[in-house]
């Protein structure tokens, strides 16, 4: 089979599985967690809640950066669909015409804001190294799918726009308005992934690893309580909202609402 049969293969495995393929690499960040426990004797608690809250804010940005590329494009493109690929038109303006996977780049800033919190540098590169394994099967086979598509226009673009390390002097002004409802609609579950994501990450480091005390850890670390749960009740109504309602929806071009996306 050739190399690039052979990714996409994968590539179609991986998509389909993405959403899941990355708690495989729990077991590592449990040990990562362990080792990074140490730091905190050399920095002291406020240098060590400051390291985790930027931490967070760098998982947030890669959040934005989501929610950026998906407020301004059209609609039936760029979803967070895994049974198959899909694209109604091809993006090349906003985010895309700097970077040709912008949602990716946005998910790695996510995984690094949390590798980064391990405090174990080689943690940090082994999630990169993992990340980018990975991604690059799924960038293939979702090429090999827009250049069949799309032809010429995929390939002129492909060979102006870096595949995944933005060049910004590129950038073309997105050709679609932002649409705040299509980001709530899509994106309302990556908030509480990342709360989650930190709230575990801290029970496991103080209670498991540090051995503290629940209450001590909930006097020192209600941060992260309020944060899952402020971001439980949001999942909550978005949900409810995009499910029961049509609040949430968008329409095409042709004016037809659209229900099925995100």
């Amino acid at each position: 089979m050739r190399l690039i049969e052979e990714f996409e293969r994968e590539g179609r495995f991986l998509f389909r599985w993405r959403s899941y393929l990355p708690l495989v690499i729990l077991p590592f960040a449990l040990l990562a967690l362990e080792d990074g426990s140490r730091i905190k004797t050399l920095w002291g608690e406020t240098a060590d809640h400051a390291w985790a809250y930027a931490c967070m804010s760098l998982s947030f940005i890669g959040l934005a950066i989501r929610w950026i590329t998906v407020g301004f494009v059209s609609p039936g493109t760029s979803g967070r669909n895994t049974q198959a690929q899909r694209a109604h038109v091809l993006n090349t303006t906003g985010a895309y015409s700097v970077v040709r996977n912008p949602l990716y780049l946005g998910n790695f800033v996510v995984i690094l804001g949390l590798a980064l919190s391990t405090k174990a540098w080689w943690f940090v590169l082994l999630a990169s190294f993992a990340y980018w394994l990975y991604i690059e099967r799924i960038i293939a086979t979702e090429e090999q799918f827009l250049s069949k598509k799309f032809g010429a226009a995929y390939d002129e673009w492909a060979r102006r726009v870096p595949a995944f390390i933005p060049t910004f002097s590129l950038w073309c002004p997105p050709a679609q308005p932002f649409c705040l409802r299509t980001v709530l609609r899509r994106e309302y579950s990556g908030v509480l992934a990342v709360a989650a994501s930190y709230l575990a990450l801290e029970l496991v480091l103080d209670l498991a690893i540090r051995r503290e005390s629940f209450m001590h850890w909930q006097r020192e670390d209600r941060v992260w309580i309020w944060m899952f749960a402020l971001s439980l009740i949001l999942f909550a109504i978005l949900r409810a909202l995009k499910r029961r309602t049509a609040i949430l929806d968008v329409a095409d071009e042709h004016g037809a609402h659209l229900r099925t996306l995100g």
